[in-house]
């Protein structure tokens, strides 16, 4: 008890006035708490906020504390098709907090029921069943797990550059390295095939092989949209094969290509298929991966063998149900569509009027990449935008490129002012700036460990070396001037003593090379590294 009461004299309990004022008091300590308490890294420039603490939201646009407005044409990644803080949906959760927010888990849960029938109404084909869970990684781990127990096989092929997630089933499915070595071994049976390549694809297929894994059009990788008919030709496939397909609708789902769903645009049907991010409204999290009957019939004998605790509560519930009935009395797809025309249009033309600042526009509906010719082009541009109150961000598999994801009620006129924005800074930059060349990062310590075993190796060795070669040498010479007399003799004595004056030389310098590997070692002792 004592110890108890020591400790909290120690620490102190940051406590708040929940009144009018309590925001602004903590978003004062905004920076400094994130630096403390969620990662150090705050303490720099993030993509050019510089601390930028954000206030309050509403449709298109942010406000930070100092009341400066930003168009938002990033969408939290993905989560406001319906706008920020959506009326309809910000009045269904405030209804529901007076009734009821978290369920008893033993009764029925009528808005997970009512929530999994609307999504059943609007899904591709005979999707009929959904799971709940909080996020887009939790919808791809049940999904894999699905297919794994349907199947009763292990293999899963995904592909190069995707991005499904970070638990260690969907990052064993994420195809990029920097984000899957740090964690591995990863999970067995994962193969990844190039994006777009029918043929690799057909040729990683393999008996044991229980599912294929797709986003639609690949978001983390760049917004990358596959050749017409690739999804369709995929879809034949695994039927032929056997073989299940997951799509992972995370990000390209609810409208945001121009249609509910991406795969609507080549009549696929997946057998099963993850939906999140936009799923809450941008107001609460909720996440789902839905299947066929013929599917879900595996999940029957055990329905608890894949659960979650706040999966489908009726807060997210209601949310997402307000969320889907907005999409569909606004007809916000369509208008995803011919929003999305018109910014492809802008950005065509700027591209033509820059073609040394940008590489390629590419997307579909309001899913947009805006490739540049170098990633410090890019990080310069995206920084301007944000002072002049535009928020972009960068897509995590692809440096270069820039993700356009504004909510789906933006207008024309918006659309128009971040366009004019974009150009007036293209304008600005007369000399392009080039990338450095890449360098393979590695691990630090096997890296320190690396070079220095390397450079004592080599301050050994070579005067070791070179000593031992004159040493031969001048033997070698003695013995042939021996024959000639007493002149060679003399000659012969001077070269071994002056080879045994480099070899002392050479002892010399392996004790004051092993003096210093041993104060470089004292040295990377006190980072937690060893030289050797």
């Amino acid at each position: 008890m004592a110890l108890y009461q020591k400790d909290t004299t120690v620490k102190r309990f940051p406590v708040v006035d929940r009144g009018p004022s309590h925001y602004e008091e903590i978003a004062g300590r905004a920076l400094e708490n994130s630096i403390n308490h969620l990662n150090p890294y705050f303490a720099n420039k993030l993509c050019g906020s510089e601390g930028a603490v954000e206030f309050r939201d509403g449709g298109v646009y942010t406000y930070d504390t100092h009341g400066k407005r930003y168009l938002d044409c990033l969408g939290g990644y993905g989560i406001f098709n319906v706008g920020h803080r959506h009326p309809k949906v910000i009045a269904a959760v405030k209804a529901q907090l007076d009734q009821v927010c978290l369920h008893s888990q033993d009764l029925l849960n009528p808005w997970a029921g009512h929530l999994a029938s609307q999504l059943a109404a609007i899904a591709p084909g005979d999707i009929q069943y959904a799971f709940f869970c909080n996020s887009g990684t939790e919808a791809v781990e049940g999904a894999l797990k699905l297919a794994r127990l349907y199947t009763g096989k292990s293999e899963i092929i995904s592909t190069k550059n995707a991005y499904h997630g970070v638990s260690m089933g969907a990052l064993s499915a994420t195809g990029r390295d920097c984000f899957r070595k740090p964690f591995e071994p990863l999970l067995n049976g994962f193969t990844h095939v190039p994006f777009g390549d029918i043929k690799a694809l057909e040729k990683a297929i393999t008996k044991n092989t229980a599912a294929v894994i797709l986003e639609p059009i690949q978001g983390e990788g760049g917004i990358n949209v596959p050749s017409e008919g690739y999804l369709r030709k995929v879809r034949q496939l695994t039927k032929k094969k056997g073989v299940l397909l997951i799509l992972d609708e995370v990000q390209t789902g609810l409208g945001r290509t121009g249609r509910m769903f991406a795969c609507d645009h080549e009549g696929v049907v997946p057998d099963i298929i993850c939906l999140a991010k936009a799923l809450g409204g941008g107001v609460m999290p909720i996440g789902a991966f839905m299947a066929s009957a013929k599917v879900w019939k595996v999940l029957e004998p055990n329905p608890s063998i894949h659960n979650s605790t706040f999966g489908g509560n009726p807060l997210a519930c209601t949310a997402a149900s307000a969320t889907i009935e907005v999409l569909m009395e606004e007809h916000l797809p369509a208008r995803a569509a011919v929003m999305g025309n018109h910014f492809m249009r802008r950005l065509q033309e700027l591209k033509k009027k820059y073609p040394k600042h940008i590489m390629e526009a590419r997307g579909r509906g309001l899913l947009i990449g805006l490739e540049f010719t170098s990633q410090a082009l890019r990080v310069d541009v995206q920084t301007e935008l944000f002072h002049r109150g535009v928020l972009v961000a960068a897509t995590m598999n692809s440096n270069r490129t820039i993700r356009i994801e504004p909510p789906l009620i933006i207008t024309e006129s918006q659309i128009n002012f971040m366009i004019d924005t974009l150009e007036s800074i293209l304008s600005e930059i007369t000399e392009v700036p080039q990338d450095e060349p890449e360098v393979v990062v590695k691990p630090v310590k096997k890296l320190v460990k690396k070079l220095v075993k390397k450079s004592v190796k080599k301050a050994v060795s070579k005067p070791a070396k070179k000593t031992a070669k004159k040493t031969v040498k001048s033997k070698t010479s003695s013995k042939a001037k021996a024959k000639t007399g007493a002149k060679a003799k003399k000659s012969s004595t001077k070269a071994k003593a002056k080879a045994d004056a480099k070899a002392k030389g050479a002892n010399k310098t392996k004790a004051k090379t092993g003096a210093f590997a041993g104060s470089l070692a004292s040295r990377l002792a006190r980072f937690g590294l060893s030289a050797l």
